[in-house]
């Protein structure tokens, strides 16, 4: 866990003074709603459907028990009792009151937190693998970087007014969990064959209305350049990106226009000006900053997989079902990573209540090193589990609602508010999802089915990152009603692919059906139990889906007039 320096608590607390003074002028009317809108953009607060929602940050998704006590608190104290983990790793409270978010920003600066750029036209909360630091294949923990990378962005003087805002993910590992090429900026940390340590850039990826995947524009960039190359890349975008129409404002978009050559080209002439400059890291940079992350002092593998945990698994079927899904390989002998599943029937994906805030801190507290982890999927990570303890931490986690064994299956699906909170939104996505938990509810049938990752957002702007969905599924407004556009063979990991659409979009009352229509047609056509459904996809292709979604060809020319 990256703790504070003086300077770090010094700049939390002088923007929480500055922000309770501009909502006092804001209030009392000495400021428009236009001219305090960028001042509330800048702290994470947006006006939503029926009431201001406040976006905290989680920078590279690693959260203490202290800041989960005061996550809970905030839901507890200011909320409707409970807060939302999103896409980017942030967490999000849906019901604040504005003339408390000041007293929320200065709760959370006493445990080292914020809401700094997690809205607006500047760099937005940098993001990485929730599985960084334990993962069994990763060359090395990108949460140093990531730390270099977010003091960087913060109040960056050229970039708090960019064209559009800007968000960058790193990897370190052989698969990709933090949906790099997806983002303006994607980091692989890499070496070369000469052994040496760098960073394979990508730039240009996106969502939303105009989805992409980003291009790699260095293949190889020494470890000391990150800093200097990524200050290229915004001058860039900052100098040529468009302001004068918000939907081709993006990064991906310049990238488009110009072509990927062209881009790096210019990107590298930048770069020939910097790289040799004060930004130009030094190898103590890098060390001072990995020495302000904690060490964890790990028991002997013995000690720590003491043969309790094998028992468990042949004497409670229970136990071994949930720990097929739920746990991953730690690269320390002994020990798992746990993940705490968000994804329960009944309650909307990503929601955590204030109960369950408190009890997961208690126990990182006592089992994990007291940290825990934000996924990119919207659930929680335990990372550092004795094997010893697995057990105990999966009867606790059943008692608080949160061991679902889903993880990776259909029902742990990502989800935005859609059109039950946000103002931008065409269609529901929290009822859709319950739909699709109640036709699938028996997770022997979801074991069956195997990995399946469904990403479903109630507009355009992608928030539930629908686009790159093994099935995606997009909310639109029909004639005021909602309706529903499904694409397939997406993915957002290191085979980065956008889904196809399959036809015209589908009724509310039918997207549940719809989707087990496109299971099935996938359990017909899968050569055996171990071709998932995104290969199967790719192997057959489209066709034999949208025959069952839609029939035959002269229902489907009905179906596309109408539509």
């Amino acid at each position: 866990m990256y703790r504070y320096d003086e300077l770090d608590q010094r700049l939390v607390g002088e923007r929480v003074a500055q922000f309770r003074d501009q909502t006092r002028r804001f209030l009392a009317g000495q400021l428009s709603e236009d001219e305090f809108r960028s001042l509330r953009l800048r702290n994470g607060l947006y006006l939503q459907r029926f009431a201001p929602m406040l976006r905290v940050a989680v920078p590279y998704g690693l959260l203490s028990a202290p800041q989960l006590r005061m996550l809970g608190h905030i839901a507890r104290t200011y909320d409707k009792g409970y807060g939302h983990v999103t896409t980017r790793q942030n967490i999000q409270f849906n019901w604040p009151k504005l003339e408390q978010v000041p007293d929320i920003l200065a709760d959370l600066a006493t445990v080292q937190m914020h809401a700094i750029q997690t809205s607006g036209n500047c760099i937005r909360n940098i993001t990485a693998d929730h599985l960084a630091g334990v993962a069994a294949d990763e060359l090395l923990d990108p949460r140093p970087y990531c730390e270099l990378t977010r003091q960087w962005a913060t109040f960056h003087p050229e970039f708090n007014w960019l064209p559009r805002k800007f968000k960058i993910a790193f990897s370190s590992s052989t698969l990709d969990r933090s949906a790099t090429k997806v983002h303006d900026i994607g980091v692989h940390l890499v070496r070369n064959a000469a052994g040496e340590l760098g960073y394979t850039i990508y730039v240009g990826g996106g969502l939303g209305r105009m989805p992409m995947i980003a291009h790699q524009v260095r293949a190889f960039l020494p470890e000391l350049d990150l800093i200097s190359y990524l200050e290229a890349i915004l001058r860039v975008y900052n100098r040529h990106g468009r302001r004068d129409n918000i939907h081709r404002a993006r990064v991906k978009v310049l990238v488009k226009s110009l072509g990927a050559a062209k881009f790096t080209e210019q990107v590298e002439a930048e770069w020939a000006q910097l790289k040799d400059s004060d930004l130009r890291l030094q190898p103590q940079d890098i060390e001072n900053i990995r020495a302000r992350f904690d060490r964890h002092s790990y028991l002997e593998a013995a000690a720590a997989d003491d043969g309790s945990y094998v028992a468990h698994l042949a004497a409670d079927a229970r136990f071994a079902a949930w720990a097929k899904r739920n746990l991953r390989v730690h690269r320390q002998p002994g020990y798992a990573a746990v993940f705490v599943s968000l994804k329960a029937s009944g309650i909307a994906p990503g929601d955590v209540t204030h109960q369950q805030f408190d009890a997961v801190a208690d126990l990182a507290e006592r089992y994990s090193f007291g940290e825990v982890r934000a996924t990119h999927d919207q659930n929680l990570v335990l990372a550092e589990v004795a094997k010893k303890d697995i057990y105990a931490v999966w009867r606790r986690l059943s008692e608080l609602n949160l061991a679902t064994p889903n993880i990776g299956l259909l029902t742990d699906l990502i989800c935005c508010p859609g059109l039950d909170f946000c103002s931008l939104a065409n269609a529901g996505s929290i009822g859709v999802a319950q739909d699709i938990f109640d036709r699938f509810e028996d997770l022997d049938y979801q074991h069956d089915i195997g990995e399946l990752k469904i990403k479903m957002s109630g507009c355009m702007n992608g928030c539930g990152h629908h686009s790159v969905g093994h099935i995606g599924i997009l909310g639109v407004d029909k004639h005021g009603e909602e309706w529903y556009q499904v694409t397939l063979g997406g993915s957002a990991e290191n085979d980065a692919t956008l889904g196809d659409r399959t036809g015209p979009s589908i009724a509310r009352a039918d997207i549940a059906g719809a989707v087990e229509k496109l299971i099935e047609v996938y359990l017909e056509q899968r050569e055996d139990a171990d071709e998932s459904f995104l290969a199967t996809y790719r192997r057959v292709g489209m066709a034999p889906f949208k025959q069952r979604l839609y029939g035959g060809a002269e229902a489907l020319a009905e179906d596309e007039a109408a539509a």
